[in-house]
C-alpha cells in the first residue's frame, strides 16, 4: 500500500504538465471529508491516506505520495438534492431562507447562486418543498461549504491551515467602509 500524508489544495504551484501527469482518484463527498481512508487510483494503485485531522480533499486538490507521485482528487458524482426556487410562487430569497434553515440543522450545503445542493434526505426534501421550493434528485459531485471555522476557508497557499492552530492571518482587510 502506498501512502499518502500530503495535500496541496487545487494544486497549487504545481506545473500544468506535472498536473496532466498525475493519477487521478474519484471519491464522494463521505470518504473526502476523512481524515484517513484507503482508495484505488487510475493507475490500480492501493493508497493509505493519512492526512492531519479536519484536512477535507476538494475536487481538483493534489495528493502526495510517499514516493513523491501525485494524485488529483476527483469530486465523484454522487446522489444529491438540488434545490432551486419556484419563479411563479417565490423569489430567489427563498433560497437564503433554505439555506437559513439547512443551516440550523447543521446540514453540509453546496451554496450556488441560482441553487443549493444537499444529500439526499426525504424530511429535508418535504420541508423544503413545503418552503414552494423545487427539489430534483440527480448525481453530481458534491462540495459543501466548508463552514466558518474550518481549515481552508481563507487559506493562501500551497497547504491548508488549521483554524484553530493560531497561525497569524497573513494580510490585512480594509475595513474602513464599515464607516465607524
Amino acid at each position: 500500500m502506498l501512502q499518502v500524508s500530503k495535500l496541496l489544495a487545487g494544486g497549487h504551484g504545481l506545473a500544468p504538465v506535472l498536473l496532466k501527469r498525475a493519477s487521478t482518484v474519484e471519491l464522494d463527498w463521505d470518504v473526502r471529508q476523512k481524515s484517513r481512508f484507503d482508495c484505488t487510483d487510475s493507475q490500480g494503485r492501493h493508497l493509505g491516506v493519512f492526512l492531519p485531522r479536519g484536512t477535507v480533499a476538494r475536487g481538483g486538490d493534489v495528493l502526495v505520495a510517499e514516493d513523491g507521485s501525485l494524485i488529483q482528487v476527483v469530486a465523484a458524482p454522487q446522489p444529491v438534492l438540488v434545490i432551486t426556487h419556484c419563479g411563479q410562487h417565490g423569489s430567489a430569497f427563498d433560497l437564503t431562507r433554505a439555506a437559513y434553515h439547512l443551516g440550523n440543522r447543521h446540514v453540509p450545503i453546496e451554496l450556488k447562486p441560482d441553487h443549493l445542493k444537499i444529500e439526499p434526505d426525504h424530511v429535508l426534501a418535504d420541508m423544503l418543498r413545503a418552503m414552494h421550493l423545487i427539489v430534483n434528485e440527480t448525481e453530481a459531485a458534491f462540495e459543501p461549504e466548508n463552514g466558518a471555522y474550518a481549515t481552508g476557508g481563507h487559506a493562501h497557499g500551497p497547504l491548508r491551515e488549521n483554524a484553530y492552530e493560531g497561525r497569524a492571518h497573513d494580510h490585512d482587510h480594509d475595513h474602513g467602509h464599515h464607516g465607524h
